[in-house]
């Protein structure tokens, strides 16, 4: 497993260049309830899906409390086509309660206050908190941040928990807003997890896992 802080220096200062010095989600929204909402419906679904979804959510529901005292059946509706979406229909009702009741209508700008709300794990409060509010608390891991971790060598581990931790260990706190979205892009495009196309990335030549070094 890579540990020299300089390999990871070397690797976010190459796919600053070719993703942006600050890469952001491909969610669609317009302020902080849009991206709260956006985030707390992506786990299991692909960002296409999400904002097909909340093209037409957000047309209907403009705040908390507009989702706070929806019915539960019409909400559902909106999210129909979204995996789980009759779930997350009824957590995000009492999510958006939470936030009106216990926070007066503003998003909590910490992990432990994000992760009470029902619905919301460790990825969706990371990406609110450095979306929302540049905060770096964490590091969200998703499926493409897990698997270029791995082939990086940055950790040897399955779970989002510990590749996480091996990611906080390895990166300094400035940079932890950065990196998913970078590993995320780079995960997108040449470092798929089917067909990966080693010839075209720009880590090629320092990726243990490469195949065209």
């Amino acid at each position: 497993m890579k540990s020299d802080p300089r390999y990871i220096k070397l690797i976010l200062k190459r796919l600053s260049k070719k993703y942006g010095v600050h890469p952001h989600t491909q969610l669609s929204h317009k302020n902080m309830c849009e991206l709260f909402v956006a985030v707390f419906l992506s786990p299991q679904c692909t960002d296409v899906q999400v904002n097909k979804a909340t093209n037409r959510l957000f047309r209907r529901f403009r705040s908390f409390h507009d989702y706070a005292n929806a019915d539960n059946g019409t909400l559902a509706g909106y999210l129909n086509g979204l995996n789980y979406y009759k779930t997350k229909a009824r957590h995000l009702r009492h999510a958006a309660a939470i936030i009106n009741d216990r926070f007066g209508g503003k998003i909590p700008r910490t992990i432990k206050e994000l992760m009470e709300l029902p619905g919301v794990g460790r990825k969706v409060a990371n990406v609110i908190l450095n979306e929302g509010y540049a905060i770096n608390e964490g590091i969200a891991v998703d499926t493409h941040c897990a698997r270029v971790s791995r082939r990086l060598g940055l950790t040897l581990h399955d779970n989002p928990i510990n590749i996480e931790k091996d990611l906080l260990n390895k990166t300094p706190r400035s940079e932890w807003g950065r990196v998913s979205n970078l590993f995320i892009a780079l995960g997108r495009d040449p470092c798929k997890a089917k067909n990966k196309e080693c010839f075209r990335c720009i880590l090629k030549d320092i990726c243990p896992s490469s195949n065209a070094k």
